[in-house]
């Protein structure tokens, strides 16, 4: 969870350098690969709706990253079934 706030910390502050070193550092690979084709459209592509594409991509993969992590938790913590 605590890549995805900085990953989403980092893109939001346009700190490009941090994001590519959480992008090494992450053991997420699909977070680390939109990271990658984020950052590759932002510093190669001449074409902005491409690189607007790439950052809508890496949000919407923030985003359903968080949630999916917050109802991980949410059913540890109050699972459905009493044991």
């Amino acid at each position: 969870m605590l890549d995805y706030d900085r990953a989403l910390y980092y893109t939001h502050r346009s700190q490009w350098d941090n994001l590519i070193v959480l992008m090494v550092r992450t053991k997420d690979d699909m977070l680390s690969k939109r990271i990658e084709h984020f950052l590759h459209a932002y510093y190669f592509s001449r074409d902005y709706s491409l690189i607007e594409r790439r950052l809508f991509s890496l949000l919407r993969f923030l985003e359903h990253a968080a949630a999916v992590v917050d109802s991980k938790d949410i059913f540890e913590e109050y699972p459905l079934i009493r044991m």
